[in-house]
């Protein structure tokens, strides 16, 4: 049941990752951009983290983890680019 489980949200993630690749082509501006690229890193992490737990193995929850905390530190520079214009001070 598990494994037809995570089969089944794996393609639905897959397919949000699809529509959030749109967006990030598509988006009007560049704040809607940086949103989409934010979510692709959240959906990126969610099948990862589905892979570890289909092939039953931590060590992809660590990946999911590093992807995590490079995804959030982009996405604060990116921000803090948008609104300054500058990143280092």
């Amino acid at each position: 049941m598990l494994a037809w489980t995570v089969i089944l949200v794996s393609i639905m993630v897959t397919i949000a990752l699809i529509l959030n690749l749109w967006r990030l082509f598509a988006g009007p501006d560049l704040p809607d951009r940086i949103l989409a690229l934010d979510t692709m890193y959240i959906n990126s992490i969610a099948l990862i983290i589905l892979l570890g737990l289909w092939l039953s193995s931590t060590l992809y929850f660590e990946a999911a983890l590093l992807i995590a905390m490079l995804g959030f530190v982009s996405t604060a520079a990116l921000c803090k680019y948008l609104l300054r214009g500058d990143i280092i001070e």
